[in-house]
């Protein structure tokens, strides 16, 4: 047999294979996990019903509650499918024992696939922590939004939620991916966010390349989710704007960020300063600050503006002072100080005091 015939009839062998192992490749490729794991979930299944059938068969436990090893063990041959009980090196399958368990095996199996399945669904996320998810809302209740982001469903809780924004069922949004969750019994969620500050920080990463190569960074966000941001950040490279960096060409890039926002939340982006009083004024803007007085002990500063900057400064119901207190770290306490009066007006007033005394 020359080399070319042999290597036809060896290629001929790879590729016809049993219905078993075609079927067991396609299982795992199609739910995205490995064939041990397939064979693994086989094996536990056919020994859960040996065991329900044959109870003499399940292991003692030591002092720990650990199972004592029996000697029992499954072996599936891969390319056929068929299953034998050993004990040891003697084989114990009962006659006619694969019709009595094949129910009770395929239940078990279902479920052992879904758990694998799940489990590299979340190993997947896992790595995805704190990045951008693009996801399309299936349903809702009572406090939770339900969205699909590709290999499996997301929760979004009502804490997580921007309180102006309404989740439309096939309504695609961008989330932030927070955390994944595990409770006491192992159940596993996947937790995305609307409302947190990282959010913002990962759309200006996307869009800004300086923040994205590192020569602009973002020092702070501070966030009343769906109405007002602040977002600080600095640069250490001379000649790089960071502030024009973010906002881009006519402020593009900072209607990008809030367009994905739905285009109600104004950010305002204020460079980062290591003097906390130059800091402080910029955190306060659009308003104009006269003087600012900090107490390192207290961690409260008092800003003194002009009678007409006063609502600048504080904003609408606090929103604006409340904000740059937490971008800042100091408490703010607001000073009006008094337009001063016209020259005429001070003689008017003077005159008039005069002109009652006497």
């Amino acid at each position: 047999m020359n080399s070319e015939v042999f290597l036809l009839e060896l290629a001929h062998m790879v590729i016809v294979k049993s219905e078993f192992a075609l079927a067991l490749n396609q299982v795992a490729s199609e739910r995205g996990i490995t064939v041990d794991e397939v064979i693994e979930s086989m094996q536990q299944a056919i020994l859960a019903a040996f065991r329900k059938e044959h109870p003499e068969y399940i292991p003692e436990l030591d002092e720990e509650g650990q199972e004592i090893d029996n000697g029992i063990t499954i072996m599936i041959d891969s390319q056929t499918g068929e299953s034998h009980i050993m004990k040891g090196e003697d084989d114990i399958t009962p006659p006619g024992f694969g019709r009595i368990a094949a129910q009770t095996a395929r239940q078990v199996i279902i479920q052992k696939i879904r758990e694998a399945e799940k489990k590299t669904v979340i190993s997947h996320y896992q790595d995805q922590i704190g990045t951008l998810v693009r996801g399309r809302v299936i349903r809702r209740d009572m406090n939770n939004v339900y969205v699909d982001i590709g290999k499996t469903e997301a929760v979004l809780p009502r804490e997580e939620q921007m309180r102006n924004e309404t989740y439309i069922v096939n309504n695609r949004y961008i989330f932030y991916l927070k955390e994944i969750s595990t409770s006491k019994v192992g159940y596993s969620r996947i937790i995305i966010s609307r409302s947190a500050p990282e959010l913002i920080t990962e759309l200006f990463k996307r869009e800004v390349p300086e923040i994205a190569s590192g020569t602009v960074e973002v020092k702070n966000v501070v966030r009343e989710p769906g109405e007002r941001a602040k977002i600080s950040v600095y640069s250490n490279q001379g000649g790089v704007d960071p502030v024009g960096a973010c906002v881009g060409q006519k402020g593009v890039r900072v209607q990008t960020v809030t367009d994905e926002l739905n285009g109600k939340e104004k950010i305002d982006i204020i460079q980062w300063n290591s003097d906390p009083k130059i800091y402080m004024i910029s955190a306060l803007s659009p308003a104009t600050v006269i003087k600012v007085e900090l107490n390192e002990e207290t961690k409260i500063a008092r800003v003194t503006v002009t009678e007409d900057q006063a609502p600048l400064a504080i904003g609408k119901g606090g929103m604006n002072v409340n904000l740059a207190a937490r971008l800042s770290g100091y408490e703010i306490d607001i000073e009006q100080l008094a337009p001063e009066k016209p020259p005429e007006e001070e003689e008017a007033v003077e005159e008039d005091e005069e002109n009652a005394t006497s």
